[in-house]
């Protein structure tokens, strides 16, 4: 009887143990809820691929990486400018009527570009006095060759060949004079010579660059030296920041900047140092800064407002707008992107994030990205909502 109650003690005890192995495999092959969009085996979140109609309706905006400065900064606000030399007011050269106008504000244009034309009747009195003077001085010329070879035979005077020498030299005077006019008014005095009359004269730019003003009409009677258009080489625009007197030891050539600009917003621009002024403006009291742009991107325009910022140290960091980075389960994440014609894929990436400022956020990458790898600069939050409907089979 002891033995039979013995026996039925091992079997329960051994029918126990099977079953909580049964349970224990049935919890680790269980499907998981789907709630977090993370990977079943490694605990890691998936990536996600969405439409282009569903990503342009989420307004994401991708980009690289920017760079930041947190600390050790100096801030200072101005505009965009370009060199002296690279602007140009094309003025007349005489007084005349606009015929033409041949360029509209915003139009590029190469050096030597036609403008506008201008005309009047002292245009063609100017070449029929130098046509004038060009047939008078082969008269001279034979005159003076004449008379000095005479002298030089003692056969005539010395006053006859004075006075041919100095009326020819003074009417060449005149007509290299006359040259250098037709010159500056754009003409052609060998065509002159060979019979062609200019009834108009062309306005001519004198460097490459944007028309930035058109300042006449067409039939305008325009004064000598007015002005007629602005022309701007934007390709030689830099950062201009007025620094405060109490910051000025401590910005020097070289020194990186970091500005933004309205025409491109959330992006901002770096640049370097070249110059810094040595005069101080009286209101407010501040000295010029000039920095070189290093990425020149998009619009950027003379006269723009730019905010800066300085970096004394020339530290800079990787940092991305706020609503780049989103946490899920105490995990920092952002997004890099993959697009092709038909989809784009956002793969999370963890990162550790630093010092904010202004909407930016350092960023630390556990590891390397690929260059130039971009990245979804905003909506973070709606890609993991995403990622989530993805990971449970929800497509609503």
């Amino acid at each position: 009887m002891k033995k039979i109650k013995l026996t039925s003690i091992v079997y329960l005890i051994f029918a126990g143990l099977l079953l909580m192995g049964i349970s224990a495999c049935n919890t680790t092959t269980e499907e998981p809820g789907g709630e977090t969009g993370e990977n079943e085996t490694t605990g890691e979140m998936t990536p996600v691929t969405l439409t282009i109609r569903q990503t342009e309706a989420l307004s994401i905006k991708t980009d690289t990486m920017a760079k930041y400065i947190f600390k050790n900064v100096v801030v200072a606000n101005g505009y965009l400018n370009v060199p002296p030399q690279n602007k140009a007011s094309v003025t007349a050269i005489i007084g005349a009527n606009v015929a033409s106008i041949n360029v509209f504000e915003g139009d590029k244009v190469q050096k030597g570009a036609l403008l506008a034309y201008l005309k009047h009747p002292d245009l063609l009195d100017i070449q029929t006095e130098y046509l004038n003077a060009v047939n008078q001085l082969d008269f001279l010329q034979q005159e003076f060759e004449r008379q000095k070879k005479l002298y030089n035979e003692k056969v005539g005077s010395g006053k006859a060949y004075q006075k041919a020498r100095a009326d020819y030299f003074s009417l060449r005077s005149d007509v290299l004079n006359l040259e250098a006019k037709l010159k500056l008014l754009n003409l052609d005095p060998g065509k002159i010579k060979k019979g062609t009359v200019y009834e108009k004269i062309p306005v001519i730019s004198p460097i490459e660059g944007y028309i930035e003003k058109v300042e006449i009409r067409t039939g305008q009677y325009v004064e000598p030296q007015m002005p007629l258009f602005e022309v701007v080489n934007t390709g030689k625009v830099h950062a201009d920041l007025m620094v405060f007197e109490k910051d000025v030891y401590k910005v020097k050539k070289g020194q990186k900047v970091l500005f933004n600009v309205e025409s491109i917003p959330g992006k901002p621009l770096t640049a370097t140092i070249f110059a810094v002024g040595k005069t101080f403006e009286q209101n407010p009291k501040a000295v010029h800064v000039h920095a070189e742009i290093d990425n020149k991107r998009g619009a950027l325009i003379p006269g723009m407002y730019i905010t800066g910022r300085i970096a004394t140290e020339n530290k800079f960091v990787n940092a991305l707008p706020e609503e780049a980075v989103v946490t899920e389960d105490g995990k920092s994440y952002i997004f890099t992107v993959e697009k092709n014609n038909e989809a784009v894929t956002f793969t999370p990436v963890g990162v550790v994030t630093g010092e904010k400022e202004d909407g930016w956020v350092e960023i630390k990458l556990l590891s390397p990205l690929k260059p130039g790898v971009k990245i979804a600069q905003n909506g973070a939050y709606y890609i993991l909502s995403e990622m989530k409907k993805s990971e449970t089979g929800d497509d609503d």
